[in-house]
């Protein structure tokens, strides 16, 4: 599954955490707790994609970044699996018919799978796309 890295700040003087996504200008959020902030990041990070999604803009690929303030966060599921499979068809030039047909579905079926609204694949349809990708979309 995709994710991006977030710089987590401690505040302080006022305490609580700021976070911020690199990659995503914008996608900023806050909370009282460690654990409170990183719960809205997720939210923040859903939100944002989808709505770059739906507004037809491109999605940037997450960056590799390290650092003892640097998390990684994941969207939620269905964002992220969306997002994964535009983002990896992207990269590999193919087209969502080519895609389409080794799964063996419509186009207008296989578009779904990468709106982060209405994306529902099977198992079996998962299974296929990680052997067509070469690559984990579900880790345990």
């Amino acid at each position: 599954m995709i994710s991006y890295p977030a710089v987590l700040t401690e505040d302080e003087q006022e305490g609580g955490y700021t976070v911020e996504f690199p990659d995503l200008p914008g996608c900023i959020t806050e909370g009282d707790t460690l654990e409170q902030a990183l719960g809205y990041a997720k939210d923040a990070l859903s939100l944002y994609l989808e709505s770059i999604y739906s507004r037809k803009l491109p999605i940037p690929q997450p960056s590799k970044k390290s650092g003892k303030s640097i998390h990684y966060i994941e969207p939620e599921k269905k964002i992220g699996f969306a997002i994964w499979l535009k983002l990896n068809r992207a990269e590999q030039g193919l087209s969502q018919a080519r895609v389409a047909s080794q799964l063996g579905v419509s186009q207008q079926a296989y578009q779904k799978f990468e709106n982060p609204k209405r994306t529902n694949p099977t198992l079996s349809q998962i299974v296929k796309l990680e052997n067509l990708f070469g690559s984990e979309i579900l880790k345990p």
